[in-house]
């Protein structure tokens, strides 16, 4: 995430990218080289006073980055300190909040985190994809404004998310992105246990996954759901899920809590069904 923001803004003018610190001198050259520009550096010391910064780091090393990151704030020459004490410092996890930067926030900063629903697995990829992506921000009102204008110009769309809602916002995105390689690969060891031919499982997978992408964007996903469960044919869930159980006992609970998932949504939209019908046949009347 950090080397397709940080080139997509150096590209378009949006900032100034100056130094590009990572733990490594290998991967923060490879960072610069992406970018298109700035100092690759591995030590925060190392770095100068700036307007803005971005910690694209793990969740587990936001809170002691924010702290060593403060302290080289402090020890800064006053000129410096005005700086970056008047800087904008924002983290880029879905589920943290610009709270896990208190540090920053008690030395003056104007902190905010600010996710992007895109999968950057692959800088040069998401680079590409990146136009029209949504951005949830959350922080200090001041951050947010400059946030705003600056993910907007690369073609970000914009919202406020508050921090108390930030886990279940991303864990959202981990069921609507994250568990499908999963699902797909349970799917792919079944079939090539079942004696499907190796070289067909990928056509196949791409296939039906396409299908079902295809149909939950036309059709909405309650609409779009199909096999055992939505029919109602709960003999066969039970006896796939035992069969499922024997192969893999992890995969076999998810197919239970999927399938009881998959048997909620089918009940709600019937009730829908139902309910809108109703309605007609009474406005008839």
């Amino acid at each position: 995430m950090g080397r397709t923001l940080a080139h997509l803004w150096h590209k378009t003018g949006v900032f100034a990218v100056h130094d590009v610190c990572t733990r490594s001198t290998a991967s923060a050259h490879t960072a610069v080289q992406f970018i298109g520009t700035g100092r690759a550096v591995t030590r925060i010391d190392d770095m100068r006073a700036a307007d803005v910064w971005m910690l694209a780091v793990p969740d587990t090393h936001i809170h002691a980055v924010a702290q060593e990151l403060a302290k080289y704030i402090q020890k800064q020459a006053v000129d410096c300190v005005l700086i970056a004490k008047s800087a904008i410092i924002f983290h880029c996890s879905g589920a943290l909040a610009a709270a896990e930067m208190q540090a920053l926030h008690d030395a003056g900063s104007h902190t905010a985190s600010a996710h992007c629903l895109l999968s950057f697995s692959a800088p040069e990829t998401a680079v590409q994809q990146f136009a029209g992506t949504l951005c949830a921000l959350e922080g200090d009102a001041k951050a947010t404004l400059e946030l705003k204008k600056a993910f907007e110009h690369i073609g970000g769309q914009c919202f406020d998310l508050a921090a108390k809602d930030k886990i279940l916002y991303h864990a959202a995105a981990v069921f609507a992105t994250n568990f499908v390689p999963v699902l797909q690969h349970i799917a792919s060891d079944l079939w090539l246990k079942t004696g499907v031919p190796a070289h067909m499982i990928e056509t196949l997978s791409n296939t039906l996954l396409q299908n079902a992408v295809n149909n939950i964007q036309t059709q909405g996903a309650a609409q779009a759901l199909t096999g055992p469960a939505a029919r109602g044919d709960m003999a066969l869930v039970a006896l796939q899920g035992k069969a499922v159980t024997t192969w893999n006992a992890q995969a076999g609970q998810a197919y239970a809590a999927l399938s009881q998932l998959a048997s909620h949504m089918a009940s709600h939209l019937a009730q829908k069904t139902t309910e809108s019908t109703d309605n007609k046949v009474k406005q008839k009347k």
